[in-house]
């Protein structure tokens, strides 16, 4: 499980170091890419920008995407993740402070695998975060022939 890479992308420095510590309280010891804004996030997703040259064969396990983000926001990276022959079948879980219907509404609409609210309450950030990882890493089985890393 350790080799398989989690790309957190979320602008939050705060949320960003709890999501880090949530999956380390849950012995998730696997490497987590954070991409700060949308644009980073698609520079690694296609070895683009700051990843130039990044063999984007090797996709992350999960992408743990947060909405509000500044530069590109989360649904247009979905968007755009979902619209490329090369990551359209990547796991995306939305992972965000919206409670908005609308934003549950289009995130699924433009294939999100999960959508989940960030508990307000620190130990239940800590247990939703791992359950999270856990899934993905542990229990969720790729698709048949994508090189997940």
């Amino acid at each position: 499980m350790d080799d398989r890479i989690i790309l957190l992308v979320e602008d939050n420095p705060d949320d960003a170091l709890l999501t880090l510590d949530a999956l380390s309280t849950n012995n998730i010891g696997n490497k987590v890419v954070v991409a700060k804004n949308g644009v980073e996030a698609l520079d690694y997703m296609f070895g683009t920008g700051m990843y130039e040259g990044r063999d984007i064969s090797d996709m992350p396990a999960i992408v743990l995407l947060d909405l509000k983000l500044p530069k590109i926001d989360g649904l247009e990276v979905l968007r755009r993740i979902r619209a490329d022959p090369r990551t359209n079948l990547q796991p995306v879980a939305i992972l965000t402070s919206s409670n908005e219907e609308e934003d549950r509404i289009k995130g699924y609409s433009l294939g999100a695998n999960s959508y989940v609210r960030k508990p307000v309450d620190f130990d239940e950030f800590i247990l939703a975060a791992g359950q999270l990882g856990l899934y993905w890493l542990l229990l969720n089985q790729p698709v048949p022939g994508a090189k997940i890393k």
